[in-house]
């Protein structure tokens, strides 16, 4: 198993003057650490189960971006894409440029959207549900066009390309996360098109799995080759307490074929959590 961090709080002490120089800490923190990946949220106002929308909220792609630069091996995504915030020919090129400018540490993780307050709020696109994952199937399809030889028109039922060029190529595919655990459509979407589904460790977990599984079948898809990830906290306690009960959780995530476990980690800019994940946490889960 490995572990991820996923940066949804940008309200650090330092303030907006201090972020830059926060990020990179954290980032080689977690790198340091052996941390797998880094996401950060598509989220353009913070959301309401971590804080008030007037807290700070960076632009996912741009701050990978910036990422990129300060790391050299973590894998790098956003936890994960609003589908109707960008075009998808503008998504796959943005995707495409952080996979070159990673050398090849680029994921695309997406989902349909939720938050329509902050859509509303900044004029963002933001359709209803059904046609959200429309769009998003759609989108799907073109990223995987143009991440191929063919760079042929794509007509759909919302999105018409004259010609998906995409120069240059990623230099590995970037691989696809879909996000949610819709029994119906996001799952039946993860068998189709992607490489990695995320759920949350709750207990309806094992179900949804199995339901995956069913879709594969349906879809023709071998269940083993898509990577099961987790999003769950991921906090040792201030002088590490908390690692048995964490380490309790992994090995029941393990056990269910849980592969990465992605998530945040309390006071994330003071960086010692981050260390002591490193030293008694990751090469456990590496175990598992």
């Amino acid at each position: 198993m490995k572990l991820g961090l996923h940066i949804a709080d940008f309200t650090f002490p330092s303030g907006p003057a201090g972020l830059a120089d926060d990020l990179t800490r954290v980032a080689v923190a977690a790198e340091q650490a052996g941390f797998a990946r880094v996401s950060v949220m598509d989220h353009v106002w913070q959301i309401s189960v971590l804080g008030p929308p007037e807290h700070e909220m960076l632009e996912a792609y741009t701050t990978l971006g910036y990422l990129a630069a300060r790391t050299s091996r973590v894998e790098l995504l956003a936890w994960v894409t609003a589908v109707s915030y960008r075009e998808p020919g503008l998504l796959a090129k943005l995707v495409s440029t952080l996979d070159v400018l990673s050398q090849g540490r680029a994921m695309l993780g997406i989902g349909a959207a939720w938050n329509g307050d902050e859509a509303t709020g900044l004029g963002l696109p933001f359709p209803g549900t059904a046609e959200r994952f429309e769009r998003l199937e759609e989108t799907l399809q073109i990223c995987l066009q143009m991440w191929s030889d063919d760079d042929g028109p794509y007509q759909g039922r919302h999105y018409r390309l004259g010609r998906t060029l995409n120069v240059p190529q990623p230099i590995r595919r970037p691989p696809i996360l879909i996000g949610g655990g819709g029994e119906k459509k996001t799952l039946r979407l993860v068998a189709r098109y992607a490489q990695a589904c995320n759920l949350f460790a709750g207990p309806d977990l094992e179900r949804k799995l199995d339901i995956l599984r069913e879709h594969c079948r349906t879809e023709g898809r071998d269940y083993d080759d898509i990577e099961k990830t987790v999003m769950a906290p991921l906090d040792p306690g201030e002088r590490g307490e908390q690692i048995p009960a964490l380490l309790d959780q992994l090995r029941g995530l393990a056990g269910l074929g849980v592969a990465h476990v992605h998530g945040w980690v309390p006071g994330v800019w003071q960086t010692e959590r981050l260390e002591l994940l490193g030293k008694e946490v990751v090469p456990a889960a590496a175990e598992m």
